[in-house]
């Protein structure tokens, strides 16, 4: 077997991936091994990760592919501060030693990182969007579709239009820097008070307490959008260019105040201010599906890139029915382009391109291409933390475990490989009742310890899924918020609440995963895709009637999702949680000792 190694890391969220003779072996982010969220660094670990899940060494790869052309970034970077000279200057020393260190001669750093990697094979680059591309069309369960990018910037591009057919994509039309969908979202993301890169699902979920009274200002100051979705800032109100930060005292002053500092109170302005950038992005994404589907003429569309992971966006795309059908990337941001890189080389190299045939429904394994524990390994962890369990066989515990959630139990569950992305699937996840008027704010107070606005995703069986939403299709990686059906609507008691006032309002029969627009980010679940979650799901069922559970990731608010058993048993321990559900173990948290572990343990991973 042939193997192409791609690699993501230096800018955001580093990851590696594994393809052997075109499918997709292993995928991970090195943040979960490292602890250190979004870990920029090289993907040593996860490196590692996929190199023994295939079971093979260094010299044993063909090549190893970077996601990023890092010359072409450099000199998009000395460009944009010549053009702001002299006020550039004052941060362009910051960043100047990582680039003529590491950055500049990234061919030499991955021989250094890869001491093993043979001297034949060689050290390949692809452009950041093409990799995003590949990633979104390569993988894809179409023969040919169009393939639409959107995030912050690559080297020069910040959203492309292109093309997908049997083995090759083709970028057809570009937007370039400074001129971006991303940085637009992200600068508002700090605005109000949230991280760059990490904050901007947080900013989406607080968009919908607000009204989009802000609209015309951002049309009339910051942005112009033209039909085809291409856009053009207003530099008077964004200093990136000059400096660290987003957005000036002109930007604050068009919004009525300062930026929020991180952790103080939420505003009603800030509200507005979310759901109204929210707006205007669901706007230029339409355009954008429209465009695509006029240029190419194809009935798909694929999709990748960090603004792809706006789930309300995605959602009134395929509500508009632009295409007919539609796929995204599972891990749309930069951890993705890993995977698109190797992917783009197996499948496009010019002296040896490789035939392509669509999978269904897709070649991604259910984005479940991480770690996975044997139960020796997960007992020898709970026996070294003087943890008290119980072992079951696996139908006996996924029953037991469906008693508890209908119970009202919240329980942690730890099952099969780790999800590729930054969604949990069902196999690193914290699970509840969604019937649960309570359940949002016992999660998000006492489990995840995060702003209690942040919405809750339903896991739903997908042959019942189209009772309880509009949605236009599956939706496997919880990417697309789509509404309730009326039926399963109720009308909340204080119907004039605004704001935040209207958390813990009942406005449905499924209250825990229902968010104040009457919308849910679902996670449709086949049978075929995770059997083990799906059969949960079934069970839950039949003791309960409601076929699907609240499904959020399993870590606490400023953590990576767990990956090891060790990790789950810390997070279990120091949290609210009732029970948690490891390999066949099942424990509960009242009968574990009271002393927090201390000492970390870990097996090598199946």
């Amino acid at each position: 077997m042939r193997y192409l190694l791609g690699i993501s890391a230096y800018y955001h969220d580093s990851a590696a991936a594994l393809v052997g003779d075109g499918h997709v072996v292993a995928a991970a982010q090195e943040e979960r091994f490292s602890r250190r969220k979004n870990d920029a660094r090289f993907p040593r670990n996860a490196v590692d990760f996929c190199l023994k899940r295939a079971g093979i060494g260094e010299g044993d790869l063909e090549a190893v592919v970077f996601y990023d052309k890092p010359i072409v970034k450099f000199a998009r970077l000395l460009e944009s501060y010549l053009a702001v000279a002299p006020s550039g200057w004052t941060t362009f020393p910051r960043v100047l030693p990582s680039w003529l260190g590491e950055k500049l001669n990234l061919r030499g750093t991955i021989r250094h990182e890869l001491p093993g990697l043979a001297s034949g094979a060689p050290v390949l680059f692809t452009e950041h969007h093409q990799a995003h591309a590949a990633s979104a069309f390569l993988p894809s369960p179409f023969e040919e579709a169009a393939v639409l990018t959107v995030d912050g910037v690559g080297e020069w591009a910040t959203t492309t239009v292109g093309v997908g057919r049997g083995n090759e994509v083709e970028l057809l039309e570009e937007l370039r820097f400074p001129h971006s969908l991303g940085l637009l979202y992200s600068a508002f993301t700090a605005y109000c008070g949230f991280r760059i890169n990490s904050g901007e699902y947080k900013l989406m979920g607080l968009a919908p307490y607000g009204e989009p009274r802000f609209v015309r200002a951002i049309h009339d100051h910051l942005v112009s959008v033209n039909e085809d979705g291409s856009l053009h800032l207003n530099l008077e109100y964004f200093p990136f260019l000059r400096g660290l930060r987003m957005t000036n005292r002109r930007f604050d002053r068009l919004f009525g105040g300062p930026r929020r500092k991180p952790g103080a109170p939420l505003e009603q302005r800030h509200m507005d201010v979310a759901r109204s950038i929210q707006v205007v992005t669901q706007e230029i994404m339409l355009r954008l599906a429209r465009h695509a589907r006029a240029l190419t003429g194809l009935p798909d569309l694929c999709m990748a890139g960090g603004v792809a992971l706006n789930g309300v966006a995605n959602g009134l795309i395929a509500r508009e029915r632009i295409f007919e059908r539609i796929w995204i990337q599972p891990a749309a941001g930069d951890a993705g382009g890993a995977l698109g890189a190797a992917l783009a080389v197996w499948h496009m190299r010019k002296d040896d391109p490789q035939p392509r045939v669509p999978a269904e429904p897709d070649a991604m394994g259910g984005a479940l291409l991480g770690p996975e524990y044997s139960d020796r390994g997960i007992e020898a962890v709970l026996r070294e933390h003087g943890a008290r369990y119980e072992r079951l066989a696996p139908e006996r515990l996924r029953d037991r475990v469906a008693d508890l959630l209908a119970n009202g139990k919240v329980v942690g569950w730890f099952q099969g490989r780790m999800e590729f992305g930054p969604r949990a699937l069902g196999n690193r996840s914290i699970l509840g009742d969604p019937r649960s008027p309570a359940m949002q704010s016992v999660l998000n107070r006492k489990v995840k310890f995060r702003e209690s606005f942040r919405p809750f995703a339903p896991a739903v069986l997908e042959e019942r899924a189209a009772e309880f939403f509009e949605l236009q299709g599956p939706s496997p990686y919880m990417l697309v918020v789509a509404p309730l059906r009326e039926a399963q609507r109720m009308t909340p008691e204080d119907g004039e609440a605004r704001g935040l006032d209207r958390l813990g309002q009942v406005r449905s029969r499924i209250p825990a995963v229902t968010h104040v627009d009457d919308s849910a980010r679902i996670q449709t679940v086949a049978p075929d895709a995770n059997p083990v979650f799906h059969d949960l799901l079934k069970r839950f069922e039949a003791k309960t009637g409601c076929p699907m559970l609240v499904n959020t990731s399993f870590n606490v608010r400023g953590e990576p999702v767990v990956c090891t058993p060790d990790d789950a048993y810390r997070c279990f321990v120091n949290t609210a949680m009732d029970h948690l559900a490891i390999g066949s173990f099942l424990l509960e948290r009242a009968a574990q000792p009271v002393e927090a572990p201390r000492q970390e343990f870990h097996p090598v991973p199946d």
